[in-house]
């Protein structure tokens, strides 16, 4: 109990501070995006490059880690598809349900690994990371060029947001310095340790902004369908998945809270500029990360 206490709480802390900072319109209702913006482009590409460049990545087995995550991810879209098929759903409002079921929020993600796994299991993240974002983002767009056909939806153009993706890149960078064997000025190190101490608390900050309560009344099916599906059984998914191969205990519980995440922020801005459910994209959003506060105290009193 006592680890749940220090663990959940002070990040859940910070996301209501950021809901209530959206209420009372502090600073102001603009400076948020712009937060939000700083936070995906500076802050936590200098929290990823910082922690890989200087990382000991001998120990990891990151091409099981990585395996687990795909072949859990792939498993959870089919079941989506048949649970899908044997209820019909509304074409816009089934590609929500899809990213609900498969997106993960890495800013709670991150804080969370930090919080329980320290270092260690921050560089296990991150490079977890650098293969499910773009692995996730390839499923969710060809859901949307299934379901909803999008005239738009061009392959030079999703390679472009992949290698665009600011966290992506910084993986990369940091990746590549760290089997290099670079050493960064340490000028630049103490500024990259400097960003990243900033960058999980905007990060939850910025989650309790996006939350959106008005929305929440409309949903139904969809909603219960994609809470299930994300918060109770991708986690049980990613278990069975992890014991076909060799996984560290770190890394296990990695997966575990990669998996039992709400759904990301960002699959707002996708069902926008490709045709979803907006409605209940926003109530999908807001409800699992509510709910992922019982639910990943749950699994984590099993640690």
């Amino acid at each position: 109990m006592q680890n749940i206490i220090t663990t959940l709480i002070p990040i859940f802390m910070l996301i209501s501070l950021g809901y209530i900072f959206k209420r009372v319109s502090f600073p102001s209702l603009e400076f948020w995006p712009m937060m939000d913006r700083f936070t995906y482009y500076v802050l936590f590409p200098s929290l990823l490059i910082y922690k890989l460049a200087t990382a000991n990545l001998s120990g990891i087995n990151s091409f099981d880690v990585v395996l687990t995550a795909i072949f859990a991810l792939v498993l959870m879209l089919v079941l989506t598809l048949v649970l899908g098929y044997f209820k019909t759903i509304e074409k816009r409002a089934f590609t929500s349900v899809i990213q609900g079921s498969i997106r993960f929020n890495t800013y709670v993600f991150l804080a969370l690994i930090d919080a329980l796994l320290g270092d260690a299991g921050l560089v296990i993240a991150a490079v977890l990371i650098a293969f499910a974002i773009p692995f996730i983002n390839f499923l969710c767009i060809g859901a949307f060029s299934y379901f909803i056909n999008k005239e738009d939806l061009k392959f030079l153009k999703f390679l472009k947001s992949i290698f665009t993706n600011p966290l992506i890149v910084a993986c990369l960078i940091g990746g590549i310095l760290n089997v290099s064997s670079l050493d960064l000025p340490i000028v630049v190190i103490k500024t990259l340790a400097i960003l990243s101490a900033a960058a999980l608390p905007m990060g939850l900050l910025s989650v309790g902004v996006g939350l959106e309560l008005s929305h929440i009344s409309s949903a139904k099916y969809e909603l219960f369908l994609s809470v299930v599906l994300k918060l109770v059984i991708f986690p049980l998914v990613i278990v069975g998945v992890a014991s076909l191969f060799t996984i560290s205990y770190e890394a296990l519980w990695v997966l575990i809270l990669f998996a039992s995440m709400p759904t990301a922020s960002s699959s707002y801005i996708l069902a926008r500029q490709l045709g979803g459910d907006l409605k209940l994209m926003s109530s999908i959003i807001t409800v699992q990360t509510l709910l992922s506060i019982a639910t990943v105290g749950i699994i984590i009193s099993f640690k």
